[in-house]
């Protein structure tokens, strides 16, 4: 005996409405397949058979014939009319976990549908997160947005919850009130009690850094009565001195104290760090004492942050004291502890006290780590010890500590700049061979060698290799190219480089701009230095004195001398001195043109302001006066004796000046070489 033909389920295209097959076969077999295909291509419906309540449709029969399927006279009939989708089946769908089904469906839900079925799945806040994360955000709209967050704050883990917010914050333009507001309704609307969703809101803005909504949130709790948790207040102390200092802090650590919520361990600490941090070792200890006030032991992140409070400020009896205090209680220096020591000798040049201080922390029983190690190295690296910076990583190894890829960094950039570049491939090798993959810094520091040595192929090649491997150029790259290709004349490959910098999210400094305009300028490009002017104002980089020095140079070498001026004005106005360079660009510029009273005015205007007439000031007079001047020789005289009465020697470029003049004006007046050699 045959089975029976399993029902088969289809979603109507335009209605969204359910309907079975069980009368397709009655249709003929063709046109069975030719419907049962197109249904089983977006989804196998029969998994969800148990959902629904079926009405069997009875079709006439008929023959089937092949011209039925051609004839424009014999369409297909129309499926009936279907059932809609409800929260209940969404509901079902959610809980089996039929999440293909739920982005078939996603685009037909609209946001009534989205927000019945989260308030039918209020206790089930897992399957509620996977259930948002797999629907069209379309549909989601704030309050759709703020049910989720409310149930998701249920999970054991406030991760789900915080990362629904910190997504809905960072693409919704509402404030935080309207968001606060929002969390309200929707846990008042789910009959939650629990405040929980009110205190991620408060992390989610201390994740984001947004040191505003942490604090407008904090008040709207406030005007509720509802407090945050410890946890909540720690991530606001936490995320506030970051962003704003101790200060504000304090007034919200009084009020912590008012409201009578017990401070713990990590609570102080963060204080004392960001005490510490500021140089207020006083009150640092006074919270250190506030704390055994309190019944709490300080721990050994409380002596290390007091210990690296007095390290920054070079106070080395502090620190002396600080571990006494630590051996009385017990507490034995760590890693970080002896770490945070050898940083701070090394940083001040103390180097042989922090090697010394290395086997004293052995002998004691202190492991070091890399950390500790990377220290010293990096201190014999700067002061330009390579053979003792060597030994330490060899000492490394031979303790079972692996060197990372900054004690590599360190090495190689130390070797290449000693010109050592055989033993600094053989520590590439060495870390290609033992699985530590270069970071951005190697790339940069391998690039920065490249550039030194002007190999612009193999700098290029590194840096195309880098970007293949998925390993973001720094900003210090860009710049070491871009100055590599400019002074190899290469400058429309520095712009495409720079527009590359731009679009992956790398802002130029002003040093990279101003390689840029002074390449432009050499290849009398000017409009594009411009241009690159322009862009630099648009991005809020102020330009300095070297760019507009560039931009007046440029200026002249195109005989747009009146520009080149125009801009000691714009100087001015941005605080910026012109000097004797400055003028002396525009002296030059004046004395191509042969414009003797410009160049006289230039010249008064240069002794008003107090600069000093140099060497290039005077050459540039006088190779305005011997070229184009009108009785040059008179007025050369007179500069001439000036510059040799203020002890400025002529170079070459004055007797080359002065021969040019003489030969002009065929007044054959070589007595001022001859007095000039004479004086």
């Amino acid at each position: 005996m045959k089975g029976k033909t399993k029902a088969r389920v289809f979603v109507h295209k335009h209605t969204g409405r359910v309907a079975d097959s069980c009368g397709l076969h009655r249709m003929g077999s063709l046109f069975h397949q030719l419907i049962t295909s197109r249904l089983a291509a977006a989804m196998k419906w029969h998994k969800i058979l148990h959902l629904y309540k079926f009405r069997t449709h009875k079709f006439l029969p008929f023959h089937l014939h092949h011209h039925h399927f051609s004839s424009p006279a014999h369409p297909p009939p129309v499926p009936p009319p279907l059932p809609p989708i409800t929260p209940d089946i969404l509901v079902s769908l959610v809980k089996s976990s039929q999440w293909h089904l739920i982005k078939h469906l996603s685009t037909n839900l609209t946001p009534s549908l989205v927000t019945s079925t989260l308030l039918h799945l209020r206790g089930f806040p897992l399957p509620t997160v996977d259930f948002v994360a797999n629907i069209d955000p379309d549909s989601l709209t704030d309050e759709c947005y703020f049910l989720a967050v409310a149930i998701a704050a249920r999970c054991p883990s406030p991760k789900h919850a915080l990362h629904l917010l910190k997504e809905f914050i960072r693409s919704r333009p509402l404030s935080s009130r309207e968001v606060f507001d929002g969390l309200v309704g929707a846990r008042e609307r789910l009959s939650i009690s629990s405040t929980i969703v009110l205190d991620l809101l408060i992390r989610a803005y201390c994740e984001l850094r947004r040191g505003d909504g942490v604090m407008e949130c904090f008040g709207l709790m406030k005007g509720i009565r509802v407090w945050p948790s410890v946890e909540t207040w720690n991530c606001m102390f936490s995320v506030l001195i970051r962003l704003n200092g101790v200060g504000v802090v304090w007034g919200l650590f009084g009020e912590m104290i008012r409201l009578g919520i017990r401070s713990n361990v990590f609570t102080l600490n963060i204080l004392i760090n960001g005490l510490s941090k500021e140089g207020d070792l006083k009150k640092a200890e006074e919270v250190v004492g506030y704390m055994e006030g309190l019944g709490i032991s300080p721990n050994i992140v409380t002596y290390n942050t007091l210990i690296y409070g007095h390290a920054l400020k070079g106070d080395i009896d502090g620190v002396d004291r600080v571990l006494l205090r630590m051996k009385a209680k017990g507490i034995d220096p760590d890693s970080y502890t002896c770490g945070s020591l050898i940083n701070w000798m090394c940083k001040y040049g103390d180097i042989g006290k922090a090697a010394a201080f290395l086997r004293k922390m052995e002998v004691n029983g202190c492991v070091p780590n890399a950390v500790v190690y990377n220290n010293l190295i990096s201190g014999f690296c700067g002061c330009g010890d390579v053979e003792k910076a060597l030994s330490y990583r060899y000492q490394m190894e031979k303790r079972g500590i692996v060197p990372t890829v900054s004690t590599y960094n360190m090495l190689i950039q130390v070797l290449m700049e000693k010109g050592r570049d055989t033993e600094a491939d053989g520590l590439i090798k060495e870390m290609q061979a033992k699985n530590i993959c270069p970071n951005e810094i190697t790339y940069s520091i391998l690039i920065s060698s490249c550039c030194r040595a002007g190999n612009v192929g193999k700098a290029l090649k590194l840096h195309d290799e880098m970007v293949s491997k998925q390993i973001e150029p720094t900003r210090a790259t860009y710049s070491s190219l871009i100055r590599l290709l400019v002074d190899w004349k290469r400058v429309e490959e520095a712009d495409n480089l720079l527009a590359k910098a731009l679009a992956k999210g790398v802002l130029p400094d002003l040093g990279m701009f101003n390689t840029l305009i002074g390449g432009h300028c050499e290849n009398a490009n000017t409009e594009r230095a411009v241009s690159l002017l322009k862009e630099m104002e648009r991005m809020k980089i102020a330009p300095d004195k070297v760019t507009y020095d560039t931009m007046m140079q440029s200026y002249c070498r195109v005989g747009k001398v009146e520009d080149a001026y125009s801009l000691l004005d714009v100087m001015s106005r941005r605080g910026i001195k012109p000097d004797c360079i400055s003028y002396n660009i525009l002296i030059c510029g004046y004395s191509k043109r042969g414009d003797m009273n410009d160049i006289m005015r230039i010249r008064d205007e240069m002794l008003s302001l107090g600069l000093d007439l140099n060497l290039l000031t005077f050459n540039a007079v006088l190779e305005g006066l011997c070229e184009h001047g009108e009785g040059a020789g008179n007025h050369a005289e007179v500069f001439l004796k000036e510059m040799v009465y203020k002890g400025i020697n002529p170079d070459d470029s004055t007797y080359i000046s002065l021969i040019k003049g003489c030969t002009r004006a065929s007044e054959g007046k070589t007595f001022l070489i001859k007095d000039t050699a004479r004086i």
